[in-house]
């Protein structure tokens, strides 16, 4: 791994801890002011981030990577097959290993965005090009060079899912990082993933942000209830 790919995570993780740094040492308690912090830290780390990457996206144009046309191809396909795999995993979560649907990490970012509709930038455009570019570029890039595809998928679609902090959602984390894996291969291009991922959560965003929270919860429901009707329970 270069030094450059490691000064990339570096500034993902200062991204992730300084808010809340800079959030308990001044006591700061105004929600809109941790979000506006929020956005400015993970724009500046976006920024930062394209900049260490820019010899990468300069290489990227001489080699053989999909046209823009297979890109979109590829990203329009990889929109169904990311919630597919989504699908399934839920399915067994909820059947294996009796996980409840619904996810804390989803409804905390829908409530910060209905106090503060600029917030949504950050899981529609902002943290889909980073994590595409750590996850699938160099995480999943460096591994792919060392070991077979399922390995090296499975092992940065794992890392994906601790980063979220919800290990009871693990597998559903994992399977998403695993058709991002496999449209980045595919492709040649890290575009590709980081259009579906975007996609994938923008089409989230705007269907819970124009829904009652308590019709979610009533729709989770509805989806517990069936699964149990489907398996006789």
């Amino acid at each position: 791994m270069t030094k450059r790919y490691w000064w990339v995570i570096i500034t993902y993780i200062i991204m992730q801890i300084s808010v809340p740094i800079i959030v308990v040492a001044f006591s700061i308690t105004n929600i809109q002011t941790n979000v506006y912090m929020t956005v400015a830290s993970f724009a500046l780390a976006l920024v930062i981030t394209l900049l260490l990457m820019k010899p990468d996206m300069e290489l990227a144009d001489t080699r053989d990577h999909s046209k823009a046309g297979q890109i979109i191809i590829w990203s329009i396909i990889g929109v169904f097959m990311a919630f597919f795999a989504q699908s399934i995993a839920v399915t067994i979560e909820l059947n294996l290993f009796k996980t409840v649907p619904g996810s804390e990490n989803t409804q905390g970012i829908m409530e910060i965005a209905r106090l503060v509709p600029l917030f949504v930038i950050i899981p529609a455009i902002i943290a889909p090009i980073l994590e595409e570019i750590i996850f699938r570029k160099i995480i999943f890039g460096s591994l792919y060079k060392r070991m077979n595809f399922f390995i090296a998928a499975i092992l940065s679609a794992f890392i994906f899912g601790i980063i979220h902090q919800e290990p009871e959602h693990i597998l559903i984390y994992a399977s998403m990082g695993l058709v991002f894996a496999f449209l980045y291969v595919k492709t040649k291009s890290i575009l590709t993933p980081i259009i579906v991922h975007a996609a994938m959560n923008s089409i989230t965003v705007l269907v819970q942000f124009n829904t009652d929270p308590e019709d979610i919860k009533k729709m989770q429901e509805q989806f517990e209830n069936l699964q149990l009707i489907i398996n006789g329970g």
